[in-house]
Order: structure tokens, then C-alpha cells, then sequence
């Protein structure tokens, strides 16, 4: 399969003489995208949709300037040489992991001041990242940008460069399938969430793995002398964040509570231990009067009482009183 390129003209309008191009509609398409799916999941780990909305005002252009500034930072000399084309984003420029670094600050910063978890919110938005990823590659296609080297297998695309026709590894294709995939895989493990922050963490994970390998075919790549940047960064990103994983998932493990009689901190008869940190399932009357303790989805099963809640962190002070952080 040949993909044949420049059947779409990198302008899709133009308002009073103004052109608007594709790239520039997909971009905002993802964010509108993103901005409704947050509304759908509104309330998932107690993180409202008016706290994403707060927070995108300060993160989304915040994300798309550093996104601007890393790519200009490793083609300096271009853009030395040519100062009025450092704000023509229309173009393209972008570097999606300059934005991902530019989003962190304003959350870190938001949740602070607004008093939340840094870690349920960035996993409450982390799986419509990928898929805003794979929309936005298409940019990429549009613009004839981000291609790999060339390739005799069966799917490649055509390019012609100085009059020769090439044909090319499809990357943005792979990357954009990939960053779906992973969005479907982060869909489904966000609704069995077994500690905060894994959703975020899974994400790191899985894109630093896409965008290693298919960083490789490109020709494009952002260098660091002979090391392309994006690569290495991939590489630092999925070790360090998996090795977190591990971490995180293994103390999760120990802080799971048993409901056998007298089975770690939550003791039938003496009560739970003082300011005992724990995460587990739960469930809840609906008046939240009540909580029942429970190890696994069978124990919730076969209850009357309540409905079940995903996991959350807690403090256990005496007298059988429960705090929600």
C-alpha cells in the first residue's frame, strides 16, 4: 500500500485573507476532543471538570509555547538566521515532548494553590493525551513532515524531493496508530485503577516505547551532536518511569488490607491502627454512613450494601473513623 501525499493542500480556508491550515484545526480539534472527554469522565478520581477547565487556561498555552521553544532550542541556527519565522507556528514546530514539560509546571503549580492530588488529576487526564497525539500526527502527513528513511515494504508513502520520487517510511502513521492503541489501553486500565499515579506512569511508559523506536526511522530528528534527542529522552523516560512502576506497585501490594479477623491493620477487635496510611477497595453505603472493607471484587459482590468505589487514599484514625484525602 502506496500513501500518496499532498492530495490535501496544507490550507483548509481563509478568513479575510488570513489562511487557516490543517495543522493548526487538528491541533485545536484534540484539545476540544480532550476538553469534552473530561467533561464525560467528570468526577473520576474527585477531580471536577471545572478544576480541567481552570487549568487549561494556564496549561494548553503554557504546553504550546515550550512545545515551540524545544524545537527552536535544537534548531537554533535556523532560526538565528531566521527571527521572523520563530512564531510562525502555522508551519509546524512543534515538539510534543517541549509541551509535556510545559504542562507539568502549571499543574504542579495549579494543584498546589487548588489544594489536590497531582497524581489523580494527571491520571484523570493522562489517556486523552495519547489520542490528541495521534490526531495531531496527521498534521505531520498533511504537511509532508516527519517521515522516516526509505523502506521497500508493503505500506510506505510517496514523497518527491528535488524532482525524485521516494518512497518512505510512513512514521507518522506508525505513531499515530501506536498513540491510539496506547489511549484504548490506558481507557481500559483507568476504570481498575489500583494506585494513584499509575495511569500517568503507564502513559510515560508506553509513549517513551513508541517514540523510541519510530524516533529512529525519522530523518527529522532533533539532535544532540550525533544522539538524536527525542531518542534519548525516550529511553531516560521508560526506564526511570518504569522503574517508579515497580515501586509504586509493590507498596501498593503491602498496603493492601485483608479482611481476616485480626489480618493486618484493620483488626476486628482492637479497630485500626493510629494514622495508618492505606489504600484499598471499598464500599459505601449510599449516605456514606457506612464502609465495609473489602479484598477483593467477590467480597464486594455478594454484598447489599452500597456500591463500589474505585481506590483511594486514606488515613485511619481511632474509633473507626474514616478520612477521604
Amino acid at each position: 500500500m502506496i500513501i500518496k501525499t499532498g492530495l490535501i493542500s496544507r490550507v483548509a480556508f481563509s478568513i479575510a485573507g488570513i489562511d487557516i491550515y490543517w495543522y493548526a484545526i487538528l491541533i485545536v480539534s484534540a484539545i476540544v476532543i480532550g476538553i469534552i472527554w473530561s467533561r464525560i469522565k467528570s468526577g473520576r478520581y474527585n477531580i471536577k471538570f471545572d478544576t480541567i477547565l481552570d487549568l487549561s487556561i494556564f496549561m494548553i498555552p503554557t504546553a504550546i509555547l515550550c512545545a515551540r521553544v524545544y524545537y527552536i532550542i535544537f534548531n537554533l541556527n535556523y532560526y538565528i538566521s531566521n527571527p521572523s519565522e520563530i512564531l510562525d507556528f502555522r508551519n509546524g514546530g512543534l515538539a510534543i515532548y517541549g509541551g509535556i514539560i510545559g504542562a507539568v509546571a502549571p499543574i504542579i503549580v495549579f494543584c498546589k494553590i487548588k489544594k489536590i492530588s497531582i497524581l489523580n488529576l494527571t491520571d484523570y487526564i493522562a489517556p486523552i493525551i495519547p489520542l490528541g497525539q495521534a490526531i495531531g500526527r496527521w498534521g505531520n502527513y498533511i504537511n509532508i513532515e516527519a517521515y522516516g528513511t526509505e523502506t521497500n515494504l508493503p505500506l510506505k508513502m510517496e514523497i518527491i524531493e528535488n524532482g525524485i520520487t521516494k518512497y518512505v517510511h510512513p512514521t507518522f502513521l506508525y505513531e499515530s496508530v501506536g498513540n491510539f492503541i496506547l489511549f484504548l489501553i490506558l481507557l481500559k486500565i483507568s476504570k481498575k485503577r489500583n494506585f494513584s499515579g499509575q495511569i500517568t506512569l503507564l502513559y510515560f511508559i508506553g509513549y517513551a516505547f513508541i517514540r523510541f523506536f519510530i524516533e529512529g526511522l525519522r530523518t527529522d530528528s532533533l539532535m544532540m551532536g550525533n544522539i538524536r534527542a527525542s531518542q534519548l529522552l525516550s529511553l531516560i523516560i521508560f526506564i526511570a518511569c518504569t522503574l517508579i512502576y515497580i515501586i509504586f506497585a509493590k507498596k501498593q501490594k503491602k498496603q493492601t488490607i485483608s479482611t481476616k479477623k485480626g489480618d493486618g491493620p484493620w483488626n476486628k477487635n482492637q479497630g485500626p491502627s493510629p494514622f495508618y496510611k492505606i489504600s484499598l477497595h471499598i464500599l459505601v453505603d449510599k449516605n456514606a454512613k457506612n464502609v465495609i472493607f473489602c479484598r477483593t471484587k467477590n467480597d464486594w459482590k455478594h454484598s447489599k450494601i452500597g456500591s463500589f468505589v474505585d481506590y483511594y487514599n486514606f488515613i485511619c484514625y481511632p474509633k473507626y473513623s474514616i478520612y477521604i484525602k
